[in-house]
């Protein structure tokens, strides 16, 4: 039994126990975020400067189509839109996984600032929680981007191993998407209700009481229940027939 983390740019490395785990790396300062030296004999004037680079555009996710998740924590409930059609594979294992009740009682067990919380498969006090044999073809190169707000499996070393654990993004982390570096995290949702409680989730505390040493929230940050919105219930799918 194990559950996945992950890293930026990178496949894990594994360690005991439920988790594999390596610090993020800090991405390098962005080249257009350097001041450039005025030229020689004084300050640079508007008409000296030279033309400002055109802004790359905005990466965003496009509209999803399926159903929703509403994660119920002590912070806070949160919203997912999930996108059963570019990550089909990805969304139904996450439902199955929510119709099993698997989630309930679990906590957000990773809080990386600026990067990212991660929840799935451990409770509070790294009390790890079993998952399913096997796991999901990866659908990471499905025109889905770890921009703020996304979620996406997280998986270890093999990419197809991807089970309960999940990540919310909470900056803008496309180095994690499919390049020809890595294979890429699969994103299935946007967070569309509920980003001030992942910020504020992202801000907490953080300890070695944890399956990822130094990440851990000190106190911990419970995940009552998942439901889904959006979903015929039995009945009313009993009905349509």
């Amino acid at each position: 039994m194990r559950a996945t983390v992950f890293v930026t740019g990178l496949l894990l490395l594994t360690t005991p126990s439920f988790a594999q785990s390596e610090q993020p790396a800090s991405p390098p300062p962005a080249s257009d975020s350097i001041t450039p030296a005025p030229p020689p004999g004084g300050q640079t004037t508007p008409d000296q400067a030279a033309p400002a680079p055109a802004a790359a555009p905005a990466v965003t996710n496009p509209p999803m189509t399926g159903p929703k998740l509403l994660i119920s924590t002590s912070m806070g409930d949160i919203t997912l839109q999930l996108d059963a059609v570019r990550a089909p594979k990805s969304v139904a294992n996450v439902l199955r996984y929510v119709r099993e009740k698997h989630y309930d009682g679990t906590a957000v067990y990773r809080v990386v600032k600026g990067f990212v919380i991660q929840m799935g498969s451990f409770a509070a006090h790294n009390k790890g929680r079993g998952v399913d044999p096997g796991g999901v073809k990866l659908e990471s190169d499905n025109g889905l981007h770890n921009v703020r707000g996304a979620a996406a499996l997280a998986h270890g070393d093999d990419p197809d191993s991807a089970t309960a654990d999940f990540f919310i993004d909470v900056g803008d982390d496309t180095a994690l998407d499919k390049s020809d570096s890595s294979v890429g995290y699969a994103v299935f949702g946007q967070v569309v209700d509920g980003m001030d409680v992942v910020d504020r989730i992202n801000q907490v505390a953080v300890g070695d009481d944890g399956p990822m040493k130094g990440q851990a929230p000190v106190d911990p940050i419970l995940i009552a229940k998942v439901s889904i919105i959006g979903e015929p219930t039995p009945k009313a799918a009993a009905k349509k027939k």
